[in-house]
């Protein structure tokens, strides 16, 4: 053999070696948690399609806020189910609703956790879409007045970054301008640039009861087949005024992600979404997959592709797994 014959496997003899020399991390300040609140108080329920994720009252919430910063998770996303629901999801903008009261509470509880709020309407209208309807189409421009008062609203709960995941167009350049106008000029936007159409998001339907009661949502958000188009949405929000751009969902979609790094200087952030996740669980549930492998892997495969930031459910049990040293990332 040629003595000078390179040996890679020489570099991952050892954990130490594989560590020095890894090119991607995973770290707890690269992680937002999803939260789901709901009315109540003492309100603890585990979610049966998302194992390990809980309906939470307002209390309850923050709770877990304390606790997740302990384990040094610097960042959660709030999502909500209403206390009551109509046409236009005017329990949104609610500052009685549970989302604004638990942001409120947590910002007090929890100074330094930054919060995303969620901005969107299906979880909120009695229909399920993600806007006001026109006969049975959703009117665009006329749910960007409503989308700016929900982005008003969690702004002066204490969120920290606003997140619509609409798939409106325009609705990144008109949040910004309504929260210019009510001196939230500070407050980010992380827009859910390339948001798909996607049967991946099956249980977060069941967690947040905001699946549609007529049709489907393929008339707005993104077709599967598209990249191009993705890369057309993302410059939009880019130009409007986002301050993070997300592709969603995660894993069928690194491709999206891969390209939109290469063309983008902004923060990219993705969504390991729900369904992801409960194909995970049920998988190690059954004992067919070594679960801290194979989420450790995932989440690995969206910084490789270019991700800043992961939106994940399994956001907890990493900070534990990382903390305990169970897992090399």
């Amino acid at each position: 053999m040629n003595v000078n014959t390179l040996r890679p496997r020489r570099l991952r003899r050892s954990a130490p070696l594989r560590a020095m020399i890894r090119e991607n991390h995973l770290s707890l300040n690269d992680l937002i948690y999803p939260i789901f609140v709901v009315p109540g108080t003492n309100v603890q329920e585990e979610i049966p399609s998302m194992p390990g994720c809980y309906h939470l009252s307002v209390d309850k919430a923050v709770a877990l806020a304390e606790d997740i910063r302990e384990l040094g998770l610097t960042a959660i996303e709030v999502f909500g189910l209403p206390a009551y629901k109509d046409d236009i999801g005017s329990s949104a903008w609610d500052p009685e609703s549970p989302v604004q009261r638990a942001m409120k509470a947590i910002k007090q509880a929890v100074p330094d956790m930054v919060i995303v709020g969620d901005v969107c309407l299906c979880q909120y209208t009695s229909h399920g879409h993600c806007g006001k309807l026109c006969g049975h189409e959703v009117d665009n421009d006329a749910t960007l007045e409503l989308l700016n008062k929900v982005a008003v609203s969690q702004a002066e709960a204490g969120a920290d970054i606003i997140a619509p995941s609409d798939m409106m167009d325009g609705r990144v350049a008109s949040i910004r301008k309504a929260l210019d106008a009510n001196d939230f000029t500070d407050i980010s936007i992380m827009s859910y640039a390339a948001k798909y159409a996607s049967a991946y998001y099956g249980p977060f339907r069941d967690a947040a009861d905001s699946a549609p009661h007529f049709g489907d949502r393929r008339g707005y958000q993104m077709d599967p087949a598209n990249s191009r188009e993705a890369l057309k949405e993302i410059d939009l929000d880019l130009d409007e005024g986002a301050d993070i751009i997300m592709v969603k969902p995660a894993l069928a979609y690194l491709d999206i992600v891969h390209q939109a790094r290469e063309r983008c200087q902004r923060p990219i952030a993705t969504y390991n979404v729900s369904g992801e996740y409960a194909m995970v669980k049920a998988a190690a549930q059954k004992g067919w997959i070594d679960e801290k492998r194979i989420v450790t892997e995932s989440l690995l495969s969206m910084k490789r592709a270019g991700s800043d930031i992961i939106i994940t459910y399994h956001a907890i049990d990493v900070a534990r797994w990382l903390k305990n040293g169970d897992i090399e990332a």
